[in-house]
């Protein structure tokens, strides 16, 4: 059994007597300096900390409970402790971590998850569940379940982080009845998993009066919104007016997200809440979808984007495009054109779904590592995945962090040189495509240009920036030197100079940001450390043999309504219509966590088509009385 031996009130954690390694973890466990630890006990020592009172007036101090092992990994019989590698999050980046380690991983590590939530959210399908159109378990996961065997988890909140002491504050989540003592975790080393925030932008209102899209909370919340607005719009005395601001849904947002919200609202109201309020859904509900900038799914090619905004025009889905939001008040959003005017759209619901903030934790980390961190957004990383002056005892994968990398138009000379193989003075596409590949190894943020210029349709939107390039530059080529101008379009004869081609390497710097904020990037990040875990390779000094981590496009794919789909793959080009979101449904199906989820979201697909949506939407704030 364990017992908890609380040390003298005032005494201050000391951190472990390793040397500071150049690598945190991947490394030979033996490596690791033996623990002083009592055999077979989960110690605690007393840290002295403020407390606050419910009316948050602080009260006396009293000492926080420092977590130190369990009995199973405490030094016993001369033998060292292995080390405890601690992750804080249960999003895409924690759980692949966890995925992909093998359950004899407990014979070389202690594993410790620390997250607010005790479960994993599929948020790819967050649209879907808002819509009944899948259930919430279906797209959830216990995070026990999938930890079982490798680990502990405690369902609590990390306060700080102490990088100096590697140490963690936590504290338990609101829970009705409950107290809330925080505690402290020691460790060896930290993977920070705990993604990102909702981003108001500092807008008036947002977060009073509109839906965030992250949590299976805002889903439900949604899903019930939307029934209370048909029911209280049915009702006689409602008027006409009434009926059409209550249903009037506002997605502020043009990427994947919000527009995969606002098509599963479309599909929602034109095939099932049409049987239950034919004359409501069809002549009064619309579904309106706010984008700053002149397109939607702007990250996405150019075609993909016309035919999704096409669509939309077709199903009746209006498009407010170039403006921005500049207030919300209750049931009605304000709207600034580029033009300066400003339309205020009246709503029965409002959900935002546009732009991520930096998580408070990384702010308090940054706080502590003020030489390395100073990006406005992320945690600065290197090309390994580790937390920039933290002696390599940190990670960071996900939202939560951004790879530090050089800018490559510094080195635009050396390049040039070394990609004009013909020694003519320019650079042909050939050649340019040669020496992004080449460079990537030391500009990784060069690869994906370099990928997409071997494909199709790669080749046609990267050579958008080369024209931009040139019109930048030159007004019209010299048509005796066999060099088109900036309209007749690039192809193989394009040629630049050594000014453009450093212009274009300015241009690429000037795009540089951090990874996709995505479950395809933490997914990958979350299996290369994990791999590091599983095979030891690393001792205190990092390995010639221990490669950098490189992302790897696999494509975007995004839900448009009507069982239809887009989706934009490296080698294969665009896809989009009904093939599309047949394809659509079955990779999301594929990608769920487990085969129990597998199983839940394709019968929840076959129910949906059958029997229809579930629209028993939750009850409502207020409790009927009968």
């Amino acid at each position: 059994m364990l017992q908890l031996l609380p040390a003298a009130p005032g005494v201050v954690p000391q951190p472990h007597a390793f040397p500071p390694p150049a690598l945190g973890f991947g490394r030979n466990p033996q490596k690791f300096k033996q623990r002083e630890r009592a055999p077979g006990v989960l110690k605690a020592k007393a840290v002295s900390a403020p407390q606050k009172t419910g009316s948050g007036v602080e009260a006396a101090k009293q000492p926080l409970l420092v977590y130190e092992g369990t009995g199973a990994n405490v030094a016993s019989n001369g033998k060292p402790a292995n080390p405890r590698i601690v992750i804080l999050g249960t999003g895409w980046g924690a759980v692949s971590v966890l995925r992909s380690l093998p359950k004899k991983i407990v014979d070389q590590y202690e594993i410790t998850v620390v997250s607010p939530r005790n479960y994993f959210l599929f948020t790819a399908l967050l649209p879907a569940v808002a819509t009944g159109n899948l259930e919430e378990r279906s797209v959830t996961e216990p995070i026990r379940r999938i930890l079982a065997g490798k680990g502990k988890f405690f369902e609590a909140n990390a306060e700080d982080i102490d990088p100096k002491n590697k140490m963690l504050t936590v504290r338990p989540p609101r829970h009705r009845g409950l107290s809330r003592d925080a505690f402290k975790i020691s460790y060896d080393t930290l993977i920070l998993a705990i993604g990102s925030v909702n981003n108001t932008f500092g807008i008036k209102g947002v977060e009073q009066h509109s839906i965030p899209f992250k949590r299976i909370e805002d889903a439900r919340a949604l899903r019930q919104r939307v029934s209370e607005c048909f029911e209280h719009a049915a009702l006689p005395g409602t008027s006409d007016q009434a009926r059409r601001d209550l249903l009037s849904f506002i997605v502020v947002g043009g990427g994947p997200t919000g527009v995969e919200v606002a098509a599963e609202l479309y599909d929602l109201i034109k095939e099932d809440l049409s049987r239950f309020y034919p004359q409501l859904a069809k002549d009064v509900a619309r579904v309106r979808l706010v984008e700053l900038q002149d397109h939607i799914l702007s990250t996405y090619d150019r075609e993909i984007s016309d035919y999704a905004a096409q669509l939309f025009s077709r199903n009746g889905i209006d498009l407010v495009l170039n403006c921005k939001v500049t207030s919300i008040s209750k049931g009605s959003v304000q709207i600034t054109y580029n033009d300066g005017n400003t339309v205020d759209y009246p709503f029965g619901a409002c959900v935002w779904a546009t732009g991520v903030a930096k998580n408070p934790l990384v702010t308090k980390l940054q706080e502590r590592l003020p030489e390395t961190q100073r990006h406005f957004r992320s945690i600065l990383t290197d090309d390994y995945l580790q937390v920039l002056g933290s002696n390599g005892s940190i990670f960071a994968i996900g939202d939560a962090a951004t790879i530090d990398q050089p800018k490559a138009r510094q080195h635009a000379a050396r390049l040039f040189v070394d990609a004009d193989i013909n020694k003519d003075g320019t650079l042909e596409l050939s050649e340019l495509r040669l020496i992004l590949k080449k460079a990537s190894a030391e500009f990784s943020h060069l690869e994906e240009h370099a990928t997409f210029l071997e494909g199709q349709q790669g080749a046609k939107r990267f050579g958008g920036l080369v024209r931009d390039t040139l019109t930048g530059n030159r007004s019209q080529h010299d048509a005796s030197k066999g060099m088109p101008t900036a309209a007749a379009g690039i192809g193989e004869d394009a040629r630049l100079t050594q000014e453009e081609f450093a212009d274009l390497l300015g241009r690429i710097d000037d795009g540089l940001r951090a990874l996709p904020a995505t479950g395809q990037v933490a997914g990958q990040q979350g299996a290369y450390l994990a791999n590091l875990l599983r095979t030891g390779s690393m001792g205190y000094e990092l390995a010639p043999s221990v490669k950098p981590f490189r992302y790897r496009h696999g494509g975007t794919v995004a839900y448009v309504g009507s069982d239809q789909a887009v989706m934009e793959l490296p080698t294969w080009g665009n896809l989009k219509g009904y093939s599309a979101g047949f394809l659509w449904r079955g990779w999301e199906t594929y990608r769920q966590i487990s085969f129990r989820n597998q199983c839940l979201v394709a019968f929840d697909w076959l129910k949906t088509k059958v029997f229809g949506r579930d629209l028993d939407l939750g009850r409502s704030a207020e409790e009927p009385s009968t």
